[in-house]
C-alpha cells in the first residue's frame, strides 16, 4: 500500500526528501536508499507503511536494553531496508533489499501487541526511522493502549521529524559506529553529526542507551574507545554502553574482534560511566549484571539475553538504598 510521506519538496521536477542527511533526489519510479519512499506521479510515498517482514517475541536485553523492563519479553517488529549500507551489516538480506511482507495496520499491531502481552513494540532488525509515517501512527495508539514503544536505530534522522517522534518514544538503542566523521562518511555512507544529535535528543526525551560494534582496524584505538566513552559520559554517567564484538558479515572479512579488545574497551569507558557491557561474548559477570555503583550489590543477573532483577525493591538498591537507573515493569 502507498501513504504520502512527510518531509519532503518538488525540487527540479524530482521528489527531495528530508527526512534523514542523505536528502535522496529521487526521480519518477524511483525509491530513496533507504528503500521506503518512491516518487510515483511526482509524489513521495512511504510504500513501506505498515509493511511487516518480520515479527517476534524478544528478550528485551538482545536489544540490547538492560535498563529497561529487565526480564520482559517485547514484540519485535521490522520492515525492510536501511539508510545506510555498513559492510558488516548482519541483516544484509533485509537490510538491502525488498522481501515480502504483509501490512499491519497500526490498530492491528496494538492487538498483536495485547495478544501477546507483551508490555512493549521494539522496532528492530532493519532501521525503523525508515518507517517514519508508521511510528508516527503507531506509537501514539500503542502507548494509549499501555504498551511502551521501543526504536533499536542507527539514529540517522533530521532534526525536525526527530522532534515530531521522540514525544512517542519511550526508550532507545543507538548505534553509535564511531567517533569519527570519515568512518561514517567513507565506511557506513552516514552522518556522525546526526548520529550524536539524535543520541542528545533522545537523552534528554527518553530512556537511552549506546551500542559501538568495536571492529578491528576500523574503531578499536584506545583513542577511539576513549573518545566514544566520553562523548556518552558527556550525556550522564548512568547512561548504559554496550560494546558488541564483531564478527564477518556481509562483505567484511576482517577477523573477529579478539575478547581482550572489548575488555580494554570496557575498561576504558568505566573510568567515566557506572555502566558497561559487553555483547556477542561470553563475558564475565562484571561486564554482563549490573551492579549498584554505591555498594557494589548485584541488582540484576543475566544469562544469555535473559535478566532478572535480583537486588532491587520498591525502585531502589536492596542494600544501600541508592536509586536503582531502571525503567521497571
Amino acid at each position: 500500500m502507498k501513504f504520502p510521506a512527510r518531509h519532503w519538496v518538488v525540487e527540479r521536477g524530482k521528489a527531495r526528501c528530508r527526512l534523514c542527511p542523505h536528502h535522496c533526489l529521487i526521480p519518477e519510479g524511483g525509491s530513496g536508499r533507504c528503500l521506503g519512499r518512491e516518487n510515483i506521479g511526482g509524489k513521495l510515498f512511504a510504500t513501506n507503511y505498515g509493511e511487516v517482514i518480520s515479527a517476534a517475541m524478544d528478550p528485551v536485553e538482545k536489544k540490547p536494553l538492560y535498563h529497561f523492563l529487565p526480564g520482559a519479553e517485547v514484540l519485535s517488529v521490522a520492515t525492510w531496508g536501511c539508510n545506510l549500507a555498513c559492510p558488516f551489516c548482519q541483516n544484509s538480506d533485509i537490510s538491502q533489499h525488498r522481501v515480502p511482507s504483509r501490512f499491519i495496520p497500526p490498530g492491528q499491531l496494538v492487538r498483536l501487541a495485547r495478544e501477546h502481552r507483551a508490555p512493549a513494540v521494539a522496532f528492530t532488525y532493519t532501521e525503523p526511522l525508515t518507517w517514519f509515517e508508521y511510528l508516527l501512527d503507531a506509537c501514539p495508539e500503542l502507548r494509549a493502549a499501555g504498551v511502551r514503544t521501543i526504536l533499536v536505530t542507527n539514529g540517522m534522522i533530521e532534526p525536525g521529524p526527530l522532534a515530531e517522534l521522540l514525544p512517542h518514544v519511550d526508550a532507545m538503542n543507538v548505534d553509535l559506529k564511531a567517533m569519527r566523521p570519515e568512518f561514517y562518511r567513507d565506511y557506513v555512507k552516514g552522518s556522525l553529526a546526526a548520529v550524536q544529535n539524535t543520541i542528545r535528543a533522545a537523552a534528554e526525551s527518553c530512556h537511552l542507551e549506546v551500542t559501538n560494534l568495536v571492529i578491528p582496524g576500523r574503531n578499536d584505538t584506545d583513542e577511539d574507545l576513549a573518545e566514544l566513552a566520553g562523548f556518552v559520559a558527556g550525556l550522564g554517567r548512568r547512561v548504559p554502553l554496550h560494546f558488541s564484538r564483531y564478527f564477518p558479515r556481509f562483505r567484511e572479512r576482517e577477523h573477529e574482534t579478539p575478547v581482550e579488545t572489548l575488555a580494554r574497551a570496557a575498561e576504558t569507558a568505566r573510568r567515566q560511566l557506572d555502566y558497561v557491557y559487553l555483547g556477542n561474548v561470553s563475558a564475565d559477570p562484571c561486564f554482563r549484571d549490573t551492579f549498584c555503583p554505591q555498594c557494589g550489590n548485584r541488582l540484576v543477573e543475566r544469562s544469555g539475553y535473559h535478566g532478572r532483577v535480583v537486588g532491587i525493591a520498591d525502585g531502589r538498591c536492596d542494600q544501600c538504598g541508592r536509586a536503582a537507573d531502571f525503567v521497571l515493569q
